[in-house]
């Protein structure tokens, strides 16, 4: 600020805040491009925000209005058996028109290519759906097949397998012929097809498959349409208590907007604090570079002191500065978001059963602009309180004497402030205090650690330079703890983004390779289920034929839990907080019985007891989770419906199962010697060798026995692939407002500390040294800075990764390396020509610029 600004300044006069925005609007025009560029850095944040904003409003909007094609009817009532006759009248009663649905999983033959899968069978009766349709090509396709022996084959089945309508498939004993390509159905997301395709075909040749009297878990659906001036709700809600009884649940278009929205509101919470941590990262750019440039204004607010302005005043211009700065790249970031939600919803459809609307959200708008101007303050008032300190004296002292603030009382109030602001700002995504508490200590931490390393990277530096090193690499080294430097903001910038980024490759590299070493050697690649007893022995047969290993083979009984201990259904309350034993009272359990551990699972607590002698008592074994879940403890008392006949039991022990290995892992587990004469199917698992040997068995199976179902491990690990490449883009778009406000903020620490480095660069200059010297100090400044930043990144990721996989995952911590070192060599490139691009400006200063002013 010029000494002439002293003409309007009166010592005796109140604060003028007329006078204050005008100083802000003067001095701001020396040093606009820098303050525009330091703000930028919150741009990309924002964006973000206001991108997931608006698209879950807009979600939200298109829940609300396309629910009712999501179910497709006005109530669906669901079970897994059949209805008895007395249901059934009363079922027959609802609605003004009604369709009915079976679906299971079963076996599906293409017989012009011969090929097998393993798909979702939807039997359908009735003019289902009520709202929106079941998209097929040819169009017509979509009510035709209900006339005859067709089918509608999904298109990816259709496309993998080349098929063409007017060909032909088998189901269990019936051959269909293909009428139309299934495009979509109602409430069908691409990503469900992908997991399981659907197959259509009409309800009146289910019988006829032979696949309803094998022992399949069937699914029963009934579709309603109801008039305008029916409450279907109210409806429901008074059918619920007699649904309960028979096993029966209900869904109404409101249901399923709660449902729904509830399902989608978490994963716009997920993204939210994923962008939330690239406006983090920005935050920290924000006050690293306020504190560099009021580093540079020392000198000028010391003459203000002198002229008679109030400590209190010039914070205040400075403030006025951030903030009106704040506001504007707010603006630019709100746009910004406006124009990436037009995206989200490309980058998110494989996630979506509906399309997504990308109108412009002004309350998006608006909630993005407030948090940029707060966060622009708020990030800001660190540095900007320490102007309250500077006096008169400093017009005598260097510009750049750091000005001591540690033990002002207001910098731990401004802490206060923003640790506050990330709880609440966590806390409206989560709707949850400890989450809340838990997502911000987990920030702290990784920042905190990375500035440490930072820390002592630079005490380490300082130690290890020896005097006879290259001059060149002792001064690249130096840069890393001189004044002014970068080596902090920098570490935690790089370094949590690319954390970010390789914890990901990480996760996504062990699951691939959990199902991998599944799907290799001796372990089994394909499980037979829903094999009859009196299948069992062609079954093995025929594997014995294809010269395939008989790895496993369980025998697998339906049950219920009738009683804990002296608990009912009927004696729970009516209020939530029995609803865990509700469910599972109405569960059906699939179970178990042998005499021996899996290499799957081991006691917690408790005896393994494998062979019983007719007690009338059984000793059985839980899942301790399940355990856990439905609070039963060992010894507790259970009594099971065995198909009608009940049986007593206790809890002898207790097993840890890994769910994650790929074998017949069961929650209930039976000695020997109770439920061998107990309706029963059997699951077979075996090893193909080669693509040709998995196909040719398959082939066989399904022929002679078409309701043995088959999941081939090696298709999963493909699908497997594909959901997690899918998941893990989703998770690289948002990551990538983290990266590139990484690269901001590099770029914006290098621009606002350049005035400092041309005092340097010329000092050399003066001294002697050329271009090429400064050009290679330069570059090995920014190769050690991108080189530690990363690697502290890739070391807190293999942290991190290893915990995911001992406590969550529970599986062996075996990644590839390769993928963190082709993102440690690009992250130290791109810190190279940043830090070379931005320091051009510096070689092209003639020396004569050391003995002018830079402030």
């Amino acid at each position: 600020m010029s000494a002439d600004s002293s003409n309007m300044i009166n010592l005796n006069r109140s604060v003028k805040w007329s006078w204050l925005f005008k100083m802000a609007w003067r001095d701001s025009r020396r040093n606009r491009s820098r303050l525009f560029l330091f703000i930028s850095s919150i741009t990309l944040g924002i964006a973000a925000l206001v991108a997931i904003y608006s698209f879950g409003y807009n979600l939200r909007d298109d829940i609300n209005s396309q629910a009712a094609t999501l179910v497709g009817a006005d109530l669906v009532i669901s079970g897994n058996k059949a209805v008895d006759k007395k249901m059934e009248r009363l079922l027959d009663t609802l609605g003004t028109q009604r369709s009915q649905e079976r679906n299971f999983a079963s076996m599906v033959y293409f017989n012009k290519s011969q090929d097998t899968r393993l798909v979702q069978i939807r039997a359908l009766k009735g003019g289902f759906p009520y709202y929106g349709s079941i998209e097929t090509t040819p169009v017509t396709a979509a009510k035709s097949f209900k006339d005859g022996k067709y089918a509608l084959v999904d298109a990816a089945l259709m496309q993998q397998y080349k098929a063409r309508v007017s060909d032909s498939v088998k189901i269990g004993k019936v051959t269909f012929i293909i009428a139309g390509v299934l495009n979509q159905a109602p409430g069908q997301s691409g990503l469900a097809a992908g997991i399981a395709p659907v197959v259509y075909i009409p309800l009146q040749y289910l019988d006829a498959t032979g696949l309803v009297d094998k022992g399949s878990r069937i699914n029963y659906n009934f579709y309603y349409k109801f008039d305008k001036k029916t409450d279907v709700d109210k409806l429901a809600d008074r059918l619920d208590e007699r649904l309960d009884k028979n096993n029966l649940r209900y869904e109404t278009i409101e249901t399923r907007k709660q449902n729904t929205g509830r399902a989608f509101s978490d994963l716009n919470r997920f993204l939210s604090l994923v962008g939330f941590i690239a406006l983090l990262l920005g935050c920290i750019g924000v006050a690293s570079a306020t504190q560099i440039y009021v580093r540079e204004k020392v000198a000028s607010i010391a003459v203000l002191r002198c002229l008679g302005v109030k400590a209190s005043e010039a914070f205040l211009i400075f403030l006025i500065q951030i903030a009106g700065i704040g506001l504007i790249g707010s603006v630019v970031g709100a746009v910004l978001g406006t124009v990436v939600q037009q995206v989200l919803p490309l980058v998110l459809k494989d996630f979506l059963p509906f399309d997504i609307s990308v109108s412009v959200s002004w309350l998006a708008l608006g909630q993005g602009v407030l948090l940029g101007v707060i966060i622009s303050v708020l990030f800001a008032l660190l540095p900007l309180i320490s102007i309250r300190n500077i006096s008169p004296l400093n017009t005598l002292r260097s510009a750049f004497e750091t000005v001591k603030s540690r033990r002002d009382p207001l910098r731990w109030l401004v802490y206060l402030l923003i640790l506050g602001f990330i709880i609440g700002f966590s806390y409206m995504q989560l709707k949850d205090w400890a989450a809340s508490a838990a997502f911000t200590v987990a920030i702290l931490v990784a920042f905190l650690i990375l500035t440490l390393t930072a820390l002592l990277l630079m005490w380490i530096i300082k130690l290890l330079v020896k005097a006879s090193w290259s001059y060149l690499v002792r001064q690249g080294f130096a840069n890393l703890h001189r004044p002014n430097n970068q080596t902090t903001i920098l570490m935690v910038s790089i370094g949590l983004s690319t954390a970010f980024i390789c914890l990901l490759i990480f996760l996504q590299s062990m699951l691939i390779k959990q199902v991998t070493l599944s799907a290799s050697g001796n372990q089994p690649n394909m499980i037979l289920f829903d094999i009859q007893s009196d299948q069992e022995k062609g079954v093995l047969d025929i594997t014995k034929q294809h010269h395939m290993p008989v790895i496993q083979q369980v025998p697998i009984i339906t049950i219920k839990l009738d009683r804990i201990n002296n608990k009912t259904a009927a004696t729970l309350p009516k209020d939530s907080t029995a609803d865990k034993l509700r469910r599972a009272f109405g569960y059906e359990y699939r179970v178990t019985y042998r005499d021996y551990l899996t290499s799957s699972e081991k006691i917690a607590e408790g005896k393994w007891i494998g062979k019983t002698d007719g007690e009338t008592v059984v000793p059985v074994s839980l899942d301790e989770r399940m355990a856990k879940r439905l609070e039963i403890k060992l010894n507790d008392k259970l009594t099971f419906n065995v198909q009608g006949t009940p049986v007593n039991t206790y809890v002898a022990s207790l097993r840890k199962v890994n769910w994650n290995k790929v074998q017949t892992n069961f929650q209930v587990v039976f000695p020997t010697g109770v439920l061998e004469q107990a309706p029963q199917f059997h699951v077979l698992l075996t090893h193909a060798s080669s693509s040709p040997t998995s196909a040719k068995y398959q082939q066989a199976i399904v022929k002679k026995y078409p309701n043995v179902s088959i999941v081939d491990l090696g298709l999963v690990l493909t699908i497997l692939d594909e959901i997690l490449d899918k998941i893990s883009y989703v998770i690289r778009f948002m990551s990538g407002f983290s990266i590139a406000t990484g690269i901001i903020v590099l770029i914006a620490s290098v621009r606002i500390s350049k005035y400092q480095r041309i005092k340097e660069s010329v000092l050399l200059r003066t001294l002697g040294g050329s271009r090429r010297q400064i050009l290679a100090i330069t570059a090995l400044e920014y190769l050690f800075l991108g080189a530690l930043s990363s690697l502290t990144g890739v070391l807190l990721a293999i942290a991190g990764g290893w915990l995911l996989a001992k406590f969550s995952f529970e599986i062996p911590f075996q990644v590839n390396y390769a993928p963190a070192g082709i993102l440690f060599g690009l992250t130290v490139a791109l810190t190279i020509l940043i830090g070379l691009f931005n320091s051009r400006g510096v070689l092209n200063r003639p020396p004569l610029e050391v003995l002018r002013s830079d402030t």
